[in-house]
C-alpha cells in the first residue's frame, strides 16, 4: 500500500488541499466471490467435518423454529435457511472472548456460539428480556432495528483497544441495513479509529421486497469499504469453507492491529422474509430453485464425500444430533412460561423514573385487590401453573 500523506492530511491551504491518502487497490474486493469447495483446495478435513455438523444442524434448527412460529410458540421467526454457511462461521470465527453482534436473523449464529437455542428464541416469542446474558455469552441482544448493533459494535471494539484488551467484534448485517445511517457512522469511525471490527453484510439478494439493485449502483457491496478506508472482500456466503477463511483471517488482521474490514457474503434466503411474507409476491419460484442448487449443506456434504471424509453413516450421525437437538427446542418451547405482570417494570431504566413507579403502584394494588377476592388478576400466575423460566431459557 503506497502512502501518499500522513495522517492529519486535511489542512488549510492553496487547493489542492485534500489528496488520497492511500492507493485503493490493496482495499479492492476481488471481482468474483472467494471460493473453496469443489476447487481442490487444501483443505483442513477436520474442519470440513465440524461445519457439516454446524450446517446440518443448523437447518434443522431453522426448520423446528419455523415450525415453532405455525404452532403459536414464536411470534415471528425470520429464517436464515439458505444462509447457514455464513451463520455458522460468524460463531466459529471468533475466539471465546471476542463479541458477536447479531442482527434478528442471526439466531443460528448466536446458537453456533454456543447458546441454549431456547435461550435465543426467548425474545422472538415476546419475552422481556434478551433470553441471555450478553456479558457472560460475549453475544450482544438480536437487534431487530436495522444497522443499530453496528455503532455499538464500533464502540466495544475502539473501547476494549484502549484498555489493551485482545478482543474483536464481528457484527452482522443484511443487505438492507447497508443502507441505513448507522452502516456508515459504524464504517467510518471504525476505519478512522483502525477499530478491531469485523463487518459481515449477508447479501441474500433482497431488503423484504426490495431487490439489491434498488438499494445500490456499487459494483459490490464489499466495495462500499474502499470509500471507508478499510479492506472489501467478496465471497460465496454458501461456500462454509471461504466463510470461515475469510472470516478467520478478518478476525485475526483485526486482532493484530490491522483494523476493521468489511466481508460480503452473496448467499440466498430461500424462506420468506418472516412467516408474515409472501415471497412469492416479488420473486419467481425458477429464482429459489436455482439457489436450491447451491445450497451449503449439500456443497459441503457433497464436497467431504468426494474427499473420503463422509458416508452414509455419518450423514445420518449428524441428522440424529441435529434431531435431538430439535426435540429438545421442541419440548422446552411447548412448557408455557410463568410470566409476571410486576416483570413489566424490571430492567426498563437503570433507575425506576417516576411515571414507572406510579404506574408500578397501580398495577400492584390491582393486583393486590384481586388477590384479596381470591381470583388472580389477568396475567397472575395460576398456584399449580408451570414453572417460571430464567434469562438463559432454563426453569426456576
Amino acid at each position: 500500500m503506497t502512502v501518499l500523506e500522513q495522517s492529519g492530511a486535511y489542512h488549510l491551504a492553496p487547493p489542492p488541499a485534500w489528496r488520497p491518502r492511500r492507493d485503493p487497490a490493496p482495499l479492492m474486493p476481488d471481482r468474483e466471490p472467494l471460493r473453496l469447495l469443489g476447487t481442490g483446495a487444501e483443505l483442513d478435513g477436520g474442519l470440513l467435518r465440524e461445519l457439516y455438523g454446524q450446517l446440518v444442524r443448523g437447518r434443522r434448527f431453522n426448520e423446528q423454529a419455523t415450525a415453532l412460529t405455525k404452532q403459536g410458540r414464536l411470534a415471528v421467526y425470520p429464517s436464515s435457511t439458505g444462509q447457514e454457511a455464513a451463520e455458522v462461521t460468524a460463531a466459529l470465527a471468533l475466539r471465546e472472548h471476542d463479541w458477536l453482534f447479531p442482527s434478528y436473523r442471526d439466531t443460528l449464529a448466536a446458537v453456533a456460539r454456543g447458546l441454549d437455542p431456547v435461550a435465543v428464541l426467548s425474545l422472538l416469542r415476546g419475552d422481556w428480556h434478551s433470553g441471555y446474558d450478553p456479558r457472560a455469552s460475549r453475544v450482544a441482544p438480536l437487534s431487530t432495528p436495522l444497522a443499530t448493533q453496528l455503532p455499538h459494535a464500533v464502540g466495544l471494539a475502539h473501547a476494549a483497544r484502549l484498555k489493551g484488551d485482545d478482543v474483536v467484534a464481528l457484527a452482522m448485517v443484511g443487505d438492507g441495513g447497508t443502507s441505513e445511517g448507522d452502516f456508515h457512522e459504524a464504517l467510518n469511525f471504525a476505519a478512522v479509529w483502525q477499530a478491531p471490527v469485523v463487518f459481515l453484510v449477508q447479501n441474500n439478494g433482497f431488503a423484504i421486497s426490495v431487490p439489491l439493485a434498488k438499494q445500490t449502483a456499487a459494483p459490490s457491496l464489499a466495495h462500499k469499504a474502499v470509500g471507508y478506508g478499510m479492506p472489501g472482500r467478496l465471497v460465496d456466503g454458501n461456500d462454509a469453507a471461504a466463510m470461515h477463511h475469510v472470516l478467520t483471517e478478518a478476525v485475526e488482521r483485526a486482532r493484530a492491529g490491522e483494523g476493521p474490514c468489511l466481508v460480503e457474503a452473496v448467499t440466498y434466503r430461500l424462506e420468506a422474509h418472516t412467516n408474515a411474507d409472501d415471497a412469492t409476491r416479488y420473486r419467481e419460484d425458477q429464482e429459489v430453485e436455482a439457489w436450491r442448487g447451491h445450497d451449503p449443506v449439500v456443497l459441503m456434504e457433497e464436497e467431504l464425500r468426494s474427499r473420503g471424509l463422509l458416508d452414509d453413516a455419518g450423514v445420518r450421525e449428524a441428522a440424529e444430533e441435529a434431531e435431538r437437538m430439535a426435540g429438545d427446542l421442541r419440548e422446552r418451547m411447548h412448557q408455557e412460561p410463568e410470566l409476571h405482570p410486576m416483570d413489566l417494570f424490571d430492567h426498563v431504566f437503570a433507575h425506576r423514573t417516576a411515571q414507572l413507579n406510579q404506574q408500578a403502584e397501580l398495577l400492584r394494588a390491582e393486583l393486590d385487590a384481586a388477590e384479596a377476592e381470591g381470583t388472580p388478576a389477568a396475567g397472575e400466575p395460576q398456584p399449580d401453573g408451570p414453572h417460571r423460566t430464567d434469562g438463559q431459557g432454563g426453569r426456576k
